[in-house]
Order: structure tokens, then sequence, then C-alpha cells
């Protein structure tokens, strides 16, 4: 574990190395970053990261982090939590809550618990009312280089009272190293995807994906903007047992299959740049305002999990 940089409010993030199984991970203690993939015999990352710490505390504020409390978009910042209606950051356009506000998980120092060779453990303490959410909060994630150039990342979560959780891993994927993510194809193991509107929040729908642009049931070669993508997946009703839900291919040979625990798994396309793919394994965005989207409320006796792993081959 090494110093990386210094934040705005003078404290020092440190970058932990881990290596095996043909693997190379950087993370960062901000945020809990993915700040680096390296796939052994592939001469560029797989994930976009920075070297400057600088970029995580302005444009590059979500890419690799763990985002929550509650990943993606709550309308108009506010939610119900057993029956009584609570209020949060309203940090995108002044109106909705983004990836728990300005200051959610991604924007904190995490602790390191404990860290080796091949793993390493952080930690974040969240109070009662921390970003509007109730309950005293404590999260823990761990994550693990696993034979085969496998990546997992566990992540639980416990409060003292009734509050949503739902917490998803940012990283920007590229698996060929060029300027934008062209070129790339990929399967999603989703019968149903949520519409949106113009702000980027589901409507309510839980729409087929038979004949649309969004029916990935099948490998698809996929370009820039055919299709526009910022939409959940929806890959199941609950949590269920880890299984494989999505395979991207780069056109050099590289692979990554997911394979997530979660209902969900938003894709977005990383306009207008396009220089990489977000792939975040989450619950349905806006779940608490939606009486038919999977729950995301955590309580004393029933606390948040989530396993996710991101597998790497050269074909």
């Amino acid at each position: 574990m090494t110093p990386f940089g210094t934040t705005r409010d003078g404290e020092t993030v440190h970058r932990i190395v881990l290596s095996g199984g043909g693997l190379t991970v950087g993370l960062l203690t901000l945020g809990a970053i993915v700040q680096s993939v390296r796939l052994e015999g592939v001469e560029h990352d797989l994930t976009i990261g920075s070297t400057d710490l600088a970029d995580y505390e302005t444009s590059m504020g979500y890419h690799g982090a763990i985002v929550g409390p509650v990943a993606n978009r709550l309308r108009q910042a506010q939610a119900p939590i057993g029956g009584v209606m609570h209020h949060f950051d309203a940090n995108q356009d002044g109106t909705h809550a983004l990836h728990g506000g300005k200051d959610g998980t991604h924007a904190k120092l995490w602790t390191v618990a404990d860290h080796g060779p091949v793993h390493a453990t952080l930690t974040l303490d969240l109070a009662a009312g921390d970003g509007g959410y109730p309950g005293n909060r404590h999260i823990r994630a761990t994550f693990r280089l696993l034979p085969d150039a496998t990546l997992q990342l566990e992540i639980t979560g416990t409060t003292d009272a009734p509050t949503l959780m739902n917490l998803a891993n940012h990283s920007y994927w590229t698996l060929d190293g060029g300027p934008t993510w062209a070129g790339h194809d990929i399967r999603v193991a989703a019968d149903h995807y949520l519409p949106i509107d113009d702000a980027v929040l589901p409507t309510g729908e839980i729409a087929l994906v038979e004949g649309t642009p969004f029916d990935l049931r099948r490998t698809v070669s996929i370009s820039p903007g055919n299709p526009a993508v910022d939409h959940n997946f929806c890959l199941s009703v609950s949590k269920q047992s880890l299984r494989d839900v999505l395979w991207l291919n780069g056109s050099s040979g590289v692979s990554m299959t997911v394979a997530t625990t979660e209902p969900g798994v938003q894709v977005f396309d990383g306009r207008p740049g396009y220089r990489a793919l977000a792939i975040e394994a989450q619950g349905w965005p806006d779940a608490p305002n939606v009486a038919a989207f999977p729950s995301v409320e955590v309580t004393p006796d029933v606390p948040y999990s989530q396993t996710t792993q991101w597998r790497f081959s050269t074909g």
C-alpha cells in the first residue's frame, strides 16, 4: 500500500496493488475505486483510470468507484422508507438524486481493514442522517483475485434502522485500448429492460427487449450511439445465486464475462466521448418509488449483500 495523493480536504489516499491469477489490479482508498485492471499478455489497461487524484475529485468522480448508498437515480431526490418519505441530495439538475448525492460513497475515504497479495478489504461507516438516509451503516467491500483471471467483489452492509442500500461498482470498460469502445460486441441475459425519460429515470414500465434495439440476448455488435444506452437490464426480480449475466468482447480478442447476484445491470455507453462502457451490477434504479420494482430496503434483520465477478480471457 502506497500513498497516491492528497484530497482537497488534506486526506491521504492510498493505492493498493493486487496481483495473481493473471491479473494486476490497482485499488484506491478514495471511493473504493478500481483504478487499473491489467491482464497478463495484454499491453493496455482494461478499465479507464487516472494516475492523478484530482481527476477523481472532478471529471472522473464515479470512475471505478463503489457508488451509493443508493446507486443510480431517485426521482425528485426522495423515497419512502418504512412508510415515511425521506429527502436526499438533489445533485442531478437540482431535482433528482444520483449515486447517493455529491458526497456519496464514491467521494468518501474508505478504511483498509485487511489486505494481502490477492485481496483487500475496505470499510466505510455512514452515520445516521448522512446523505439524508436513516441508520448508522457499516459497509464492507472485499476485492479478491481468483484463478482464471477473475476479479471478485463482495459487498456487505449493515444498519441499525431501516434504510435504503443499493451499491454498485461503476467501472468503465474498454477491452481494446482504443480511443473509443467501437468494435465491441455484447450479450446480456435479460428479457426485459427499463425504458427511461429525458432525465434518465425509469418511466415505471418493465418492457420486453424483444423487437427493440435493447434485445441483447444473443451476441450483438454495437457501435457508439447505436443504440444510445443508459438503461437497466432486468436480470431477475430478486437477488439470485451468482450467475453469468453479461459478456463483452473486444475486436482485439480480449473478452470479459460479468457474473453477479444482483437483479439488474446498468449499461451506459459513456457518451459523449464513448471512451468506455460503464457496466453496473445493481438493484433496479428508483426502486423505492415504483411498487413493481424489487425492493432495495434493508433493516437490522435483513442486511445488504452483493457478489460480482469480472472474468477475463484472450480468446
